[in-house]
């Protein structure tokens, strides 16, 4: 008995030592989770920090940026972007949780656009419009990731000529760096074999009071930095008027309670079922001036964008069912987060008047946000 006891032990002994130990993310994510094989390719979880201890997790499917541990009031590390908790709920799910969004993000009026003389259809997905690229959008695709270092990843993809109906091979490299200033900094670059139309953008959901939780955005405070807006039709589609924002609820030049006015019988929200417009930005591409800002006064935290973009799309999560399983089970709720997707202007190719989206070849597209994390007061 005591020889077995002791083998026994030996054992056990043997394959503890034997075993992997388990990389599981600040916010309580297991990379295992994450591990899998998407079309024939590979899907991991990629974990960023800086020297002040912040983390973001992001994954190569879609792009998906699935986690932000941002410091609260009190310096304890929070998450601020909704999520899933594995990989599979991301695969079945059809929304935009964290994602890297193209060929075109926001809408294409009728599915299609003109270059050229020539016309191309899209695929529709959206009250007979384009959204986001399309069904199969590179929100669905795998990139293929390299790890700079441990801030840095690195995604890429080739989209085929004709995928989803846009004209050339798009060459995309998109960059994520988790920087020391508590930021995450998106850069994006792309090149043609065709004459196309490009722009990217992120569709992170925020709440800044903290994920997992259940409550909506409506007390975060906002401030976007633009006089005017691009006013929009029944469908959502922009009407091609550029329309001030001067005593509408779409004046949110000074920081304003996202709730206070979305509700109000005004068509533009009623339209959209509150905020999902596109705003046009007064920073003419200037890194060092703050697009957006939001706040939440509960948590201390704050947030604000940084881009070269001529527009950002202010979304409060109005389609949100109040029945989608995030992190931790929790129950997300219909605006219970806010997205600021950084753009050219829905609709583009469509409208002559805004600014242009042709990339040609011998071009290179080239786009940058910055989402930067602080706390009141510092």
């Amino acid at each position: 008995m005591k020889d077995l006891c002791i083998a026994m032990l030996t054992v056990g002994l043997l394959l503890s030592c034997g075993e992997k130990k388990e990389e599981v993310t600040l916010s309580g994510l297991r990379a295992s989770d994450f591990e899998t094989v998407v079309e024939g390719k590979p899907v991991a979880l990629y974990v960023l920090t800086n020297k002040n201890g912040l983390e973001a997790t992001v994954t190569n499917y879609g792009g998906r940026w699935v986690s932000m541990m941002a410091p609260d009031k009190d310096g304890k590390l929070t998450d601020v972007v909704l999520g899933y908790d594995r990989i599979a709920d991301y695969l079945a799910s059809p929304g935009n949780f964290g994602a890297l969004i193209g060929r075109y993000g926001n809408r294409i009026a009728n599915a299609k656009f003109t270059i050229d003389g020539v016309e191309y259809a899209l695929t529709p997905n959206n009250n007979g419009h384009n959204l986001h690229g399309g069904p199969g959008g590179f929100d669905t695709r795998v990139w293929d990731a390299r790890r700079i270092d441990g801030q840095t990843v690195e995604l890429s993809y080739l989209s085929p000529d004709n995928e989803a109906g846009f004209p050339g091979d798009l060459g995309v490299k998109v960059t994520y760096t988790l920087t020391d200033d508590n930021a995450m900094d998106i850069a994006y670059e792309a090149g043609t074999s065709k004459p196309t139309v490009v722009n990217l953008t992120h569709h992170s959901y925020f709440n800044l009071s903290g994920v997992p939780g259940s409550q909506v955005t409506d007390d975060h405070l906002i401030r976007i930095n633009a006089d005017a807006y691009t006013p929009v039709d029944e469908t959502l589609i922009p009407t091609g008027l550029i329309a001030p924002v001067e005593g509408t609820p779409m004046d949110l030049r000074t920081l304003t309670p996202v709730g206070l006015h979305i509700d109000e019988p005004f068509d533009q929200l009623q339209r959209g079922g509150g905020y999902d417009h596109n705003w046009v930005l007064n920073t003419a591409g200037d890194l060092s001036v703050p697009a957006a800002q939001v706040v939440s006064e509960q948590s201390g935290i704050v947030l604000d964008v940084y881009t070269v973009e001529p527009g950002i799309q202010l979304y409060t999560s109005n389609s949100m069912s109040g029945r989608d399983l995030g992190k931790g089970g929790v129950t997300y709720p219909r605006r219970g987060a806010f997205c600021l997707e950084t753009q050219h202007y829905p609709d583009s190719p469509n409208k002559e008047d805004f600014p242009g989206v042709v990339l040609r070849p011998g071009e290179t597209y080239s786009s940058r946000c910055i989402y930067r994390f602080s706390t009141l007061g510092r």
